[in-house]
Parts: C-alpha cells; structure tokens; sequence
C-alpha cells in the first residue's frame, strides 16, 4: 500500500459522538482557519459557515432541518456547522470550492482528535428560513463536529455500521487510462 499521512489515513466519519464533550472557542477558529486557507478559483472563498453548538438556539434550529435518519445520532455532536457557497453567476464553481474548505476543515479536525460527519440529507429552504441565511447562500451540507463516542450508545441499526471496517474502492477503479497497482 503506498504511504498515507496519518492524518487522511485516521480520518473518518462517525455517527457516536459524545454527548458531553464540549468544542472550545480556539477549536471552532482553528478548523474556520483551516477551510479559510482551502484553494479556491480566482481565490473567491466564495464558503460561508454558520457555527451552532450543542444547546445553542441555533443548533436547534439546524438539528430540525436535518433528515430523520441523521436527528437519530447528529443530536450528540458538540457543534452542528451548516456549510454553504454565495450563489453567483460568475463563479460556477463555487460547490467545488466549498468542497474544498470543508475537506480542509475535515482534516484539521482528524489533526485536533475531532471527527466530522458531513450530513447532506437537509432541508435547505428550511435552514435559509430558521436561519435567516442571505438570498444568495446556498446551505449544501451540515457538518456534525465532535469528539468521538460510544458506537454502544446507537441504535442496533447504526452500531453495525459504526463499527464494521471502512471499506475503500481499489486504487485501479479511480485511475482511468492509467496503469497504477
């Protein structure tokens, strides 16, 4: 296998979060910081993120504009953080961009023993609403931030799949035309 930093290597997405931990005010700048640094197009930064912590109002109101399937776990997460790009005609590719402000983020997370779980089953009229979000921000994803929990605290449903080996597609599937083993 070719070598992989730790840091991509031990980052996954879990479901159990603890319930108790809490995210400190230097962690939230420290993972902003990290998707504030993500390449983008033209170096629009066309992300925006709007943070909201376990018991807060507004991570409430994210939390009921979260599927039910994700309601069943995301509720533990220390930090529920909607994650969307400003909508505009010049710059296309501005969903690609956020993508990679939150790959950013997500590694900086794996970097601080934080785990992210990127929730996209949302309601993003919703969100805009209950949020108060600008006309021209697009909510794409809700990001579920915490310390990991235990997978015994999930439904039997979602413990199987907390702890059954992460599984990848061969390294042959993702390189067309290309002859790497």
């Amino acid at each position: 296998m070719s070598e992989l930093h730790p840091l991509l290597a031990t980052r996954w997405s879990p479901r159990a979060f603890d319930p108790a931990a809490q995210l400190a005010d230097h962690d939230i700048a420290s993972l902003l910081e990290a998707a504030r640094w993500a390449p983008s197009v033209g170096n629009s930064q066309p992300w925006r993120f709007l943070v909201g912590r376990r018991h807060t109002e507004t991570h409430k109101r994210i939390f009921t504009n979260l599927a039910a399937a994700s309601q069943r776990w995301a509720g533990s997460a220390s930090a529920l953080i909607v994650a969307g790009y400003v909508v505009d005609p010049g710059t296309p590719h501005a969903a690609y961009d956020l993508g990679q402000a939150v790959a950013h983020l997500s590694v900086q997370a794996t970097a601080l023993r934080l785990h992210v779980h990127q929730i996209t089953g949302i309601d993003r009229g919703g969100l805009r609403a209950d949020l108060d979000l600008p006309d021209d921000l697009l909510p794409k994803v809700v990001l579920a931030i915490g310390r990991l929990g235990d997978p015994g605290s999930l439904p039997p449903d979602l413990r199987t799949l907390e702890i059954t080996l992460r599984r990848r597609r061969p390294r042959s599937e993702l390189a067309i035309g290309a002859a790497i083993t």
